[in-house]
């Protein structure tokens, strides 16, 4: 009886040549090593098979930066596969912090040396005349947003309970993942990867109660929609058009996506190596 082949998936930035360098030559290394490996670029990669779904995948190795991460959680949803990010650039939130080599990533992924860290999802559903028309996840965050020049109205309720109206540009809810992405970017605050909470805030809402709210995980966000149109966003690629008198809700997704890494660095190394915070000088633990 036959051992079953290990398989890697390479999901390569579209646009980024030193990504499809990089995969040509992890390809090759992996191949050496007995893997089987695939690509959803293989016109990129053209020593890889073409992916065809992710049963049967070991790690979704990413080499772009983490746009191509939240692309590659697409490809493996429904699947416990770990994504292991490689940063081909800037510094990510999601990535390695340094590059690694070539052998060094064959050498993780042939000992299985990846450190997998599950991330909390957001599930949301689209009702309209009582209906679900659309549904949708999203890992970073799921946000609705006017559609037009004119601001959108809507009316927000947790657990069933009325919060507030607000007239906005849209309101976001982030998951810790996505809180250094939009939310933060909005003015919301940084959330550690391992803190069970959602962060709910509005854009540029005309009110006096406008400010983050961190919520429970298992709280339920509904939103009515009370302006003529809206749009509901998933991580920034996925969209829904949305119309007045529409309902949705946002909760906890029942699964996970497992990012993973190979070095030891805490998120605490990813925001001083993002910001370039000024840590120049700290001698460690003193006695």
């Amino acid at each position: 009886m036959t051992n079953q082949v290990r398989e890697v998936l390479l999901v390569i930035h579209p646009t980024r040549e030193d990504a499809a360098q990089l995969g040509q030559e992890l390809a090759s290394g992996l191949q050496a090593a007995g893997f089987r490996v695939v690509s959803n670029r293989t016109d990129l990669v053209t020593n890889a098979d073409d992916f065809t779904g992710p049963k049967g995948v070991e790690v979704a190795v990413v080499l772009g930066g983490d746009g191509t991460i939240l692309r590659a959680a697409e490809l493996v949803r429904g699947f416990p596969v770990p994504i292991l990010g490689i940063n081909m650039g800037s510094v990510g939130f999601l990535a390695e912090i340094k590059k690694p080599s070539v052998q060094e990533l064959i050498s993780a992924i042939s000992s299985r040396q990846i450190k997998a860290e599950p991330r909390l999802v957001l599930d949301f559903e689209v009702l309209r005349d009582k209906k679900v028309v659309h549904q949708g996840w999203a890992l970073n965050e799921v946000t609705i947003e006017r559609s037009s020049n004119q601001m959108v109205e809507i009316f927000l309720q947790i657990d069933s309970r009325p919060l507030s109206r607000w007239g906005c540009d849209g309101v976001i809810c982030a998951t810790p993942t996505g809180s250094t992405a939009y939310a933060f970017s909005a003015g919301g605050p940084v959330v550690w990867p391992e803190v069970s909470a959602f962060v709910l805030l509005p854009l540029a809402a005309h009110a006096l109660f406008n400010r983050p709210m961190v919520i429970s995980p298992d709280s339920q966000i509904g939103i009515d929609i009370e302006s003529q149109s809206a749009e509901v966003s998933a991580d920034g690629m996925r969209k829904f058009e949305l119309v007045k008198g529409d309902h949705i809700i946002i909760r906890r997704d029942s699964e996970q996506v497992l990012l993973s890494h190979i070095d030891e660095g805490l998120f605490t190394d990813r925001l001083v190596a993002k910001f370039k915070l000024p840590v120049e000088g700290w001698r460690g633990d003193r006695a």
